[in-house]
């Protein structure tokens, strides 16, 4: 479970998104399904409904609720009326209907004529919708079996770019984020790390990452000496000892939006290799940033990265994607990857992550949060150094 608090700490706290904001945002998902040949889009509980509406339920339960959002048709929330009343107060209400269902009743019949477009003689149904991809089984079999003629695809691929380009409020709040996470990272390596557990360590960073006004804490992969050589390690019991070389990864949610970074810093002085390789990571980084420019497409910053390690023969332990995209959460579209030829356009937010893993011996990654500008170039959310760090 992530960690929680209440307090923003550090920081202005931006101005709030506004009805209006979220009225736009709900008009652009019913042009984009028009524009994909969806009938609309379907969307349950979670980042989706979060990004178009501002309403979280306090408790994801069984009781289905569902937005419903279709091209000619105000957008529609159904919701449990226990929880009516909290629907209601979101920023976003004002542009909704909302219909609410009590317990005993069937609420797939007060969703499905949302959704139908057939016969109201045969109740068929009709049209194909996109519905958000944390969706519970249940409640889409239980829409198929009110509505038959109606078909789902996944909101991912039927409309990956919903929520990837970002406004000048939400790159605001993806910027606190980032530089709440540097401030964590400055405080890090004033810690000791020889003769703790990772788990100690990460501990650390969690703290941190709240006391610089994260509300939510996603990850703090600590990834030390052979650790290290798994991307996504879990920090474990190990202790860490000196002449380890340790990955740190780290992110959450600051203002509903996300922070992750990644640096690799090292206990004590480093061998001549892990230099080495340290400094081939930096410069595959400065790579996949230096791509980032007006016109190329996605899979362009993983080849940059990928170039330069392949180049040094380093190329089969690179084993992952460039980067991903980050916004309200903390992995989204569009992804940095071979074979993702989406042009990459001013508003994307995104990753650049290279790495080098040496299976059984140490792992390097460093990580920044970029974003295309207006200008056409990159601009980093992330200002720490590249450089190894040296830590006792």
């Amino acid at each position: 479970m992530p960690t929680t608090a209440s307090a923003d700490a550090v920081g202005d706290v931006p101005a709030p998104f506004t009805a209006d904001d979220y009225r736009a945002r709900m008009d652009r998902a019913a042009a984009s399904a028009a524009d994909a040949g969806l009938a609309g889009v379907v969307v349950a509980p979670g980042p989706d409904l979060v990004y178009l509406t501002g309403y979280q339920p306090t408790a994801i339960t069984e009781r289905l609720t569902v937005l419903v959002i279709a091209p000619g048709q105000d957008p529609v929330l159904v919701v449990p009326t226990l929880e009516a009343p909290d629907a209601e107060k979101a920023v976003g209400a004002p542009a909704l209907t909302l219909r609410d269902w009590t317990d005993g009743k069937d609420p797939y019949a007060v969703t499905a004529p949302l959704l139908d477009r057939g016969s109201p003689r045969t109740k068929s149904g009709g049209g194909r919708f996109g519905v958000s991809d944390n969706a519970w089984a249940m409640h889409l079999l239980g829409l198929q079996q009110a509505l038959p003629g109606t078909s789902y695809v996944s909101l991912t691929e039927a409309l990956p770019m919903l929520r990837a380009v970002k406004d000048a409020h939400e790159l605001d709040r993806i910027a606190a984020a980032g530089a709440a996470a540097d401030r964590a990272y400055g405080e890090i390596l004033k810690v000791r790390f020889a003769g703790r557990r990772e788990t100690e360590v990460a501990a650390d960073l969690a703290r941190l990452l709240l006391d610089f006004g994260h509300s939510q804490v996603d990850f703090t992969v600590v990834g030390s000496g052979p650790n290290g050589a798994n991307p996504h390690h879990e920090a474990g019991e190990r202790v860490i000892e000196r002449g380890d070389m340790v990955v740190l990864d780290f992110g959450g949610l600051k203002h509903g939006y996300g922070s992750d970074t990644t640096r690799t810093v090292h206990v004590g002085e480093p061998t001549d290799e892990e230099r080495r390789v340290h400094d081939l990571v930096r410069e595959a980084q400065q790579a996949g940033f230096e791509a980032v420019r007006s016109g190329i497409a996605c899979q362009d910053v993983d080849r940059a990265a990928r170039k330069v390690i392949t180049d040094a023969g380093y190329g089969e332990y690179f084993i992952h994607r460039t980067g991903h995209g980050i916004g309200v959460t903390t992995h989204e579209p569009p992804y940095m990857i071979e074979g993702e030829e989406r042009p990459v356009v001013p508003g994307m937010c995104f990753s650049v992550e290279p790495g080098v893993y040496l299976p059984g011996r140490f792992g390097v990654r460093i990580e920044d949060i970029v974003t295309m500008t207006e200008d056409g170039t990159g601009r980093r959310f992330n200002a720490t150094p590249h450089e190894m760090a040296i830590v006792e």
